[in-house]
This record gives structure tokens, C-alpha cells and sequence, in this order.
């Protein structure tokens, strides 16, 4: 009997992409295997972090590089290592900001549920622009400049398809010509391959991806990306810091008159990361890195082709290729007709995820009446099996 058997779980055919409330990407053998051998042995988690983030470095370009338990926590720990810095004192009292810089810029624009791990860290958003481009206007480079004052710790610039929001490098000038430092929220930014270096070139000072997603690793990992500095002071904030100074790895810090102290327990403690996630978050990246887009796409169109196939010809709904020249990932989109396609497109999810096997299609656009086939997490033997379920439910 196998593990989820053995609990009264049943597994879920994942046509719906790499969602986190599914567990997120399926791992490589060779990626589990790196997990499996980094827990039966003990290694000093500062050394393997350091190891790790040369690694993450030279995928990304960037100065130095991190491995955090997700692209949260890597956007949390980013935003306090910009409040704080090399400041024990202030790594000490977040994520109280009282007295320290609290503040991050971000176009109006750009405002999204994911920034609630940016102000865990104690700061508040500060927006600027305007919504309802091109009639109402967008987001005007002096209105980020006049944003930014003593209190400004970042600028957040997630990566999102807003119009009327001006680009990375545009908000990277106005806010290195004022000393600020800016964060890119690229969770979900790959595929393409080439969005690891992208965002760093542009000018970002800390760039975060998920690490259970395209890149393939443990759902529970992220990649923290950018300026030396601030990857030492999230280092700092991050660690188990339970150390003595005469025996710390860190002290030349100390005796350099770097650090004031020894952090103690900061911030990021409670994010902290098991020297299993890194060894798979390292694996993976370089599996992933070595890969190619158009593998991927020849492999995820395998997928897409079957269920395509067996829809074809069905009444009540229209189904749909598409392939965005921004991102080389394919999908099936099934829009429903009818008085009520909405109310349809729910029951279809329904009764997928309550069928034998389960299957989870995407329904971002549900309410809509359309529903999406997202191959990331299929093999072909389960595409499939969506296509003879599908047939059935539409049908």
C-alpha cells in the first residue's frame, strides 16, 4: 500500500499547471535522489547555502544567490534585508520598523495578494499611478521619483502584464539615481530559460523564483537572487544564530567591525530551509538550466495534442490553442456556450475532481465559462486519460 493509500488520500491527475495547493511541479528522479542522500548526513548549513547560492549565481548572473522555502519567504526576507542591512540592532527588532525605513514603492498597477509576504516584514505600500490605462493613465516615472523619500527601503516591481506600467528597467533608473533598491517578484516568471538572467540584467537588486515550479525542485524551495550585500544581511536573518563568536563561522565579520554583534534568531528563523530542500533546489536548477524551451514545448504539445483531438466536434463548446510569444508553454482553453456558462464550467471541475482518477483542470477564468488544460504537470499516459474524461463529462 502506498503512502497516500495508506492515509485514505487519493492522487490527483494535475492538468492545471504547477499550483501550490497540488504540490506543485512532479521532481526528477535524480532531484529526489540529491534529497534523499543530503538526509543521511549532517553538513554546516552556511557552508551548503553559500555552496548553493555560487551555484544560483551562475544561472542568474547576479552577484550572490540564496535558497529560500519559497518565493514568499524570499520576498519577505529580500524586503528585510533592504530595511536592515548589515544594522544588528534593526535585525533584532523586525518586524517592528519603528525608526527604520518602512516603506515600498510599487505601481498601483502592480498591487497584487502575493505583496502580503513584502509587508510581513513590517513595511507598508506605498502606491503610485493610476488604473484604467490608457483613459484614467498609468504610471508616470515622476511618480515613482517623488515616492521615494528617507523612509523608502524598496521599489517592488513584480512581473505582471498591467498596462499602462512602466518596465523593470525603467523603475530600476529612477530608483538606483536615489540610492533605493528594487525587488522583482518572479515567482512564476519561466519558462523561458532565458527570464533566470533576464531580470538581474535589467538592473533588479533581488529577483525571487519558485523553486517547486518550471524549475522542478522541492515545492517548499525558492531562489533568492541579486546583490552580495543584501543576500548576506537575508544570511544573517535567516540562519540558525544560536553561535558563539570564537567559534563562528561568520567572525571575521566581527573583528573587521562589520557586524556590531551576532544577530540573534532574526526575522527569517521561522522560514528557515533543511540542507534536503537546498540539495534538491540545486539539482533541479542545474537540470533545469541544462534543459531546453523547445524540448519542453515539443514534450508539453505531446500532451495537448490527444486532449485537443478527442474534443473536437463537441456541442456547447469551443475549444482553443494557445501559445503566448512571451512564454513557450501551450494550452488548451475550453470556453462554454450557453446561458450559463459559468455555472457549466464549475460543474465540469466538479465532477473531474470528483471522479476516479481526480483530475484538476485550471479555472482562474471559471466564472468566465472557460476553463484551462495546462500540461506542466501530465505525462502522456495521463493526457490521456483527461482527454477520455473530458470526452465523457462534455459530451
Amino acid at each position: 500500500m502506498g503512502f497516500y493509500e495508506e492515509l485514505g488520500l487519493r492522487t490527483v491527475i494535475n492538468a492545471s499547471g504547477t499550483l501550490t495547493r497540488l504540490g506543485g511541479s512532479r521532481m526528477a528522479p535524480e532531484t529526489l535522489a540529491a534529497m534523499a542522500e543530503a538526509a543521511a548526513a549532517f553538513v554546516p548549513i552556511d557552508e551548503l547555502q553559500a555552496r548553493a547560492g555560487e551555484i544560483i549565481a551562475g544561472n542568474t548572473g547576479a552577484e550572490a544567490g540564496y535558497v529560500v522555502s519559497g518565493a514568499a519567504a524570499g520576498l519577505s526576507l529580500g524586503v528585510a534585508a533592504c530595511i536592515a542591512g548589515m544594522d544588528v540592532a534593526a535585525m533584532d527588532r523586525l518586524p517592528d520598523t519603528t525608526g527604520l525605513k518602512d516603506e515600498v514603492v510599487v505601481q498601483r498597477g502592480h498591487r497584487n495578494a502575493y505583496d502580503h509576504a513584502i509587508r510581513a516584514a513590517g513595511v507598508r505600500m506605498v502606491e503610485v499611478g493610476y488604473l484604467g490605462y490608457p483613459g484614467a493613465g498609468g504610471t508616470y516615472g515622476w511618480q515613482i521619483a517623488g515616492a521615494i523619500s528617507e523612509r523608502t527601503a524598496a521599489v517592488a516591481c513584480p512581473i505582471l502584464d498591467t498596462p499602462g506600467t512602466l518596465s523593470l528597467p525603467e523603475v530600476c533608473q529612477i530608483a538606483h539615481e536615489r540610492g533605493v533598491p528594487v525587488i522583482v517578484d518572479a515567482a512564476a516568471e519561466l519558462p523561458p530559460r532565458g527570464n533566470l538572467r533576464r531580470f538581474i540584467a535589467e538592473g533588479a537588486d533581488l529577483v525571487v523564483f519558485s523553486g517547486g515550479k518550471a524549475i522542478g525542485g522541492p515545492q517548499a524551495s525558492g531562489i533568492l537572487a541579486g546583490r552580495a550585500d543584501l543576500i548576506a544581511s537575508v544570511a544573517l536573518q535567516h540562519q540558525d544564530m544560536d553561535v558563539r563568536a570564537q567559534t563562528w563561522a561568520w567572525r571575521p565579520l566581527l573583528e573587521a567591525g562589520h557586524l556590531s554583534g551576532i544577530p540573534h534568531q532574526g526575522f527569517g528563523r521561522a522560514m528557515k530551509v533543511g540542507r534536503e530542500e537546498i540539495a534538491g533546489l540545486v539539482t533541479a536548477l542545474r537540470r533545469y538550466a541544462a534543459g531546453s524551451d523547445d524540448d519542453d514545448l515539443e514534450r508539453w504539445q505531446r500532451c495537448l495534442d490527444p486532449i485537443e483531438q478527442a474534443l473536437v466536434g463537441l456541442p456547447g463548446v469551443t475549444v482553443s490553442h494557445h501559445l503566448s510569444p512571451r512564454r513557450p508553454l501551450p494550452s488548451l482553453r475550453l470556453s462554454f456556450d450557453g446561458d450559463s456558462p459559468g455555472t457549466r464550467a464549475y460543474d465540469v471541475v466538479n465532477r473531474l475532481m470528483g471522479g476516479d482518477p481526480a483530475i484538476a483542470l485550471d479555472q482562474s477564468a471559471a466564472e468566465l465559462g472557460s476553463l484551462t488544460v495546462n500540461p506542466q504537470g501530465l505525462t502522456v499516459d495521463e493526457a490521456a486519460i483527461v482527454a477520455q474524461r473530458l470526452r465523457r463529462v462534455l459530451g
